[in-house]
């Protein structure tokens, strides 16, 4: 049986070009980069250039990027490192309800610890109240973090306008662009972005490998400690090969950037236009205009999205659920209740991520196979 992979936003395969250039780090080029001799130079060598391929993916100064484990170390690292560091200034944090867990879970944990966060409302198609942001703002506020695409429904949030607000109140802005770098062209330097966090396995690049974005300047806590790697702010040994993989990907990511957008939203709304046609009480969640260019989320009334998962599987399509499905769990998807969805439409989401792999035919198979096991559950339900 084939498979059919439409499920990008949750990882993506790793390209054959980054493979190739990882390789020698396992075998050949083993040195720890912390060490004098000259298998220890050759790997800091390589640090260093991927670190200066990632800088370019956003624009900004290799020195400006730090090493991760992930995105979700990312965003711990920028938003407990910020805390903390000017908790003596102030206590309180904005973000917003649509926020990935390991935004909302770092700041529920920093609510535990004396902080103060408040959770901005989202509207029917996820974008934040930039009027609202500003009302939020209290005199002891010391960070924004907003992120830039959300990972179900594809909002791209209006990313400019958030740092001039920030940045008008003296206040530090950090983005989670786990799902837009690779996808989005990102310039954080016109943007007025402060802090950024990205990851490896979204943009063709290994699990287990991130980086996150300071501007010069800003002063963090850290959280890691150990040996001085990454400027003294992250200590224990690099994960050399995958910086590598990391590296490799960036460079890939910015060269084919455009290639890359034009071919995902030829996919993307040939998709949404056949589900509407051939299912047309199918509700497509997000908006149609700032939307990633990969990304489509239905809900379909009447439907169990795990069940409609079970049955995709079965002819080898890899999709996602837009309710959290997982053992023991019925709970829906907290960015679907946050966008004002009723039950009956959070139960029966589908989100597809498109990637370069993915073909015309491909989305024609997805969309037959839809069709008629939408239409069997119906019958079924009826």
């Amino acid at each position: 049986m084939k498979i059919r992979y439409f499920d990008n936003a949750a990882t993506t395969k790793v390209k054959e070009e980054v493979l190739e250039e990882m390789f020698p780090y396992f075998l050949e080029q083993y040195g720890n980069p912390s060490s004098m001799y000259f298998l220890g130079r050759e790997a800091k060598r390589a640090l260093e250039k991927a670190r200066k391929r990632v800088s370019d993916l956003i624009n900004c100064k290799p020195q400006e990027i730090y090493f991760t484990s992930c995105g979700s170390e990312s965003d711990n690292t920028a938003i407990k490192g910020i805390a903390y560091k000017n908790k003596d200034i102030g206590k309180h944090i904005i973000t917003s309800k649509i926020e990935h867990p390991a935004v909302l879970h770092t700041c529920q944990a920093l609510e535990k610890d004396g902080f103060e966060v408040t959770y901005l409302n989202v509207d029917k198609y996820g974008f934040i109240n930039l009027e609202e942001l500003e009302n939020s703002i209290k005199k002891d506020t010391i960070l924004i973090s907003i992120m830039f695409a959300n990972n179900e429904i594809g909002t791209i949030e209006q990313i400019e306008e958030i740092s001039k607000i920030a940045k008008n109140h003296n206040i530090i802005f950090h983005t989670d662009a786990v799902q837009a770098c690779g996808n989005i062209d990102i310039d954080v330097e016109k943007l007025g972005i402060d802090m950024l966090s990205l990851s490896g396995h979204k943009l063709n690049a290994p699990k287990g490998v991130g980086a996150l974005y300071v501007k010069e300047g800003i002063e963090f806590q850290k959280f890691m400690d150990g040996g001085h790697q990454e400027k003294n702010k992250r200590g224990g040994t690099e994960n050399v090969a995958e910086i590598v993989g990391l590296g490799k990907a960036s460079e890939l990511a910015k060269n084919n950037l455009k290639q890359h957008q034009e071919h995902l939203k030829t996919l993307r709304d040939y998709y949404i236009k056949n589900i509407e046609e051939k299912l047309p009480d199918a509700k497509l969640n997000g908006p149609r205009e700032n939307r990633l260019p990969g990304n489509a989320n239905f809900s379909f009334p009447g439907i169990n999205g795990e069940e409609l998962l079970i049955h995709l599987d079965e002819r080898g399509i890899c999709a996602s659920a837009g309710s959290a499905c997982t053992t023991g769990t019925t709970n829906p998807s907290h960015v679907l209740v946050a966008i004002g969805l009723d039950k009956n439409l959070t139960k029966g989401a589908l989100r597809v991520s498109f990637g370069d792999e993915n073909t015309l035919e491909d989305v024609d198979f997805l969309v037959d196979s839809l069709v008629e096991i939408i239409n069997k559950m119906k019958e079924k339900n009826n």
